[in-house]
């Protein structure tokens, strides 16, 4: 985002005082969890614990089969190590569903997009697990290994997707955030500090200046990422330094009205929570801007991946059952 756009926006935010802007960024809070509490609270530790009990059980059954992978229990050939190759390739198949389903309207009827996403990150780790078992967790002959590498390879590329999802969704099946969501925050937070600290104008200026400068508009991953870095550690020097200024101000806003020391102490206090929330709010924002553009890059380089695999598996299955 532009710096002149923001500040365009900051001054068209009247000033109000704390506890409304408190209340303001309660309820965009509120509006950003109505999707996930849409459910009822009763679901989160439900669906937090058979995650949890499926990640054990594969994590689980992925040792035991490299700790038996000698006794020659399995070989991909016959038997029940050629079937789990097969079910292991209809899983692996079975993730274009979800993309299908993500993207043409006439497949409403299948299912919400939500219980599609939770199928494919579900068969996205029980499709490697097999065909693991498949090749009984060992190198084959060429075509086999490109397609064994290019599976791990399209798995490890949807752990990173799935991670990136996580930052710029609400929640683990929530809709996707948008910027202005969390521009929203920071801006509440600099308004809490002109409606309640009184803190002079060069103050809000710097941190005008501060916000604009880091969540300035910035169109690729690694600029993005540059920036985060920068604020990262420019982040405590500027809030000592503004920390230091504001204190003088109240200091001498203390001896002009005569503030008893519990005022002041209270005054200082109020304003090291204001500076560390508005910070953070600020670095929120410049990490969200990183990621969503990393997400974006992530999309243009999973599919192919994915196609990669394809073409791959497709070539082993072939020479598996002609020669």
């Amino acid at each position: 985002m532009p710096a002149t756009a923001y500040s365009h926006r900051d001054v068209q935010i009247r000033r109000s005082s704390f506890a409304e802007n408190e209340r303001a960024a309660g309820s965009t809070a509120r509006a950003r969890g109505r999707h996930a509490q849409s459910g009822g609270r009763g679901r989160k530790p439900l669906a937090a614990t058979a995650a949890l009990a499926f990640t054990a059980s594969l994590a689980a059954a992925l040792l035991a089969g490299w700790h038996y992978r000698d006794e020659g229990h399995l070989t991909p050939d016959s038997g029940t190590g050629y079937w789990l190759g097969i079910a292991g390739a209809s899983a692996m198949l079975l993730l274009l569903l979800y993309p299908l389903r993500k993207r043409m309207k006439s497949l409403r009827a299948l299912g919400s997009v939500s219980g599609w996403f939770r199928l494919h990150m579900a068969l996205g780790l029980v499709g490697p697990t097999l065909i693991l078992f498949h090749c009984n967790f060992r190198f084959g002959s060429l075509n086999s290994n490109v397609a064994l590498f290019s599976m791990l390879a399209v798995a490890g590329s949807g752990l990173v997707g799935r991670y990136l999802y996580g930052r710029v969704h609400l929640g683990l099946y929530g809709r996707r955030a948008r910027i202005e969501d969390v521009l929203n925050e920071v801006l509440h937070r600099k308004n809490a500090f002109e409606g309640e600290v009184w803190l002079p104008p060069a103050v809000l200026q710097d941190l005008d200046a501060h916000a604009a400068r880091v969540l300035a508009d910035r169109r690729g991953a690694v600029s993005s990422l540059f920036a985060l870095l920068v604020q990262r550690l420019r982040a405590p020097a500027q809030r000592a330094r503004l920390l230091d200024e504001a204190a003088r101000h109240i200091a001498a806003q203390s001896r002009q009205h005569r503030w008893s020391w519990w005022a002041r102490r209270k005054r200082m206090r109020e304003l090291r929570g204001l500076l560390r929330q508005y910070f953070r709010a600020v670095n929120k924002a410049a990490a969200f801007a990183f990621y969503e553009r990393l997400f974006a890059l992530w999309h243009v380089l999973h599919m192919p991946l994915f196609i990669l695999l394809i073409l791959a598996a497709t070539v082993h299955v072939i020479g598996a059952h002609l020669y």
